[in-house]
């Protein structure tokens, strides 16, 4: 039998030896296992820094629904809208695909967001930018572009028929930008006695008059509404995206179309992912899109052709509604369709800032009328996305102006959600 003095010594030993190996493991176990979130790395620059932009749930217009509705914060994007997007997919295709050269010009008609972000992207990638817009969109818009280095054209309102619709003038400049590249490329090869010398200096005659300098290196028209790189860009990202931070537990999508682009790709996406998620059109006054979802035809009685005006856009939302198909639209799978008006966009604009903080565009106000008609439409307990396409920084002289509201008979009075039916 050990002696009591010598147990004593072996179990006090034992035990601090127990302490110490505790000790250690414990904090051995620590620091591999910490809790604190990694460091995220920096991003590769402004194209890295597109996409990937935060789901937020809004709050005000969820808690008067009984729904989760989610608006994918989009104007957190550089260029401040989902065009960004866009812009990196256009111009990334065109260089793969050598239909644009580094030093040419990227030309595109647009109403505001998708020119904005193209004038953003282009000198990331070498390349210059010229746009041309109809001169009824709000001015802050051409300030911003031109702030950002692009050139502005402003022509008149007129059809998509017409050879001076802003989307075909910004085809011809892109067809001008390329005979000048091709003249300056067949110049070089010139012979050089046909240069004239002239006290040293160097004369190649006189110079055709153009929007482009005489060492353009060509010019890629982007062509948003029928170019499928739009589409792509939602297809391969935006849809992902979503679905990822819902963790596919979403019931339904809905969002405006203006090229069509953004709800032709993320419907797609979502729709393959599950065929139950249901996707909607949110369509303003003025665009033929409802009816085409609903009815299968462009126009209604009143709409006929040869009725319409040939500017039929009386909508203060800027960038959505049209009326015609193109290519990207016709890539959405869609379960149906709302109509919203200008009077339900502001009222939800004046509700979001002044119950969530949110100050948003025309569009974003617009796809939010949209999701709350989904949620009365489907009942509570769902889980509803939209888009936060851009926010309200480019639209203060028309959208969020008293007195272009006012002449306009859309001045907001509305104390609470009444003007979507909600108490």
């Amino acid at each position: 039998m050990a002696h009591p003095t010598t147990t004593g010594v072996v179990v006090v030993a034992a035990a601090s030896i127990a302490t110490v190996l505790s000790f250690l493991y414990t904090n051995y176990r620590s620091k591999p296992c910490s809790t604190t979130t990694p460091k995220k790395k920096p991003r590769n620059g402004l194209i890295d820094a597109i996409g990937n932009t935060p789901l937020i749930r809004i709050n005000s217009i969820s808690d008067a629904t009984g729904c989760e509705i989610l608006g994918k914060a989009e104007f957190l994007n550089p260029g401040g809208s989902v065009k960004d997007r866009v812009a990196v997919k256009i111009i990334q295709e065109a260089l793969e695909s050598d239909e644009l050269a580094q030093g040419g010009v990227v030309t595109e008609g647009s109403a505001g967001s998708t020119a904005i972000s193209l004038a953003t992207v282009a000198p990331a990638y070498g390349c210059k930018c010229h746009v041309v817009i109809p001169d009824d969109v709000a001015i802050e818009k051409s300030q911003i572009l031109e702030a950002l280095g692009a050139t502005v054209e402003r022509v008149r309102p007129v059809s998509i028929t017409h050879t001076d619709h802003y989307v075909n003038v910004a085809r011809r400049r892109a067809l001008e930008a390329n005979e000048i590249a091709s003249k300056q490329r067949k110049s070089k090869q010139t012979d050089a006695k046909d240069v004239e010398q002239i006290n040293g200096y160097t004369s190649e005659g006189g110079k055709q008059s153009s929007k482009f300098s005489s060492d353009c290196k060509g010019g890629f028209f982007a062509d948003q509404f029928e170019n499928l790189a739009n589409f792509r860009s939602h297809y391969e990202g935006t849809g992902p995206e979503i679905w990822e931070q819902t963790g596919g537990k979403l019931d339904a999508f809905i969002a405006a179309a203006g090229t069509g682009g953004t709800i032709a790709g993320i419907s797609k996406f979502l729709k393959e992912k599950n065929p139950n998620i249901k996707c909607f059109l949110i369509d303003p006054p003025g665009s033929g899109l409802f009816n085409k979802v609903t009815r299968g035809v462009m126009y209604t009685k009143e709409e006929a052709e040869g009725r319409r005006l040939k500017n039929p856009f009386d909508t203060v939302t800027e960038g959505i509604g049209i009326n015609r198909l193109t290519q990207n639209f016709m890539m959405a799978e869609l379960d149906g369709a709302f109509r919203g008006t200008d009077m339900e966009a502001v009222e939800m604009s004046r509700f979001l800032l002044k119950n969530d903080g949110l100050f948003v565009g025309s569009s974003s106000a617009m796809n939010c009328v949209g999701a709350v008609r989904v949620a009365q439409s489907i009942g509570p307990g769902h889980t509803i996305v939209t888009i936060l396409c851009d926010s309200g920084m480019r639209h203060l002289s028309k959208f969020y102006d008293t007195q272009y509201l006012s002449q306009h008979g859309l001045t907001p009075s509305a104390t609470g959600l009444e003007f979507v039916g909600l108490g």
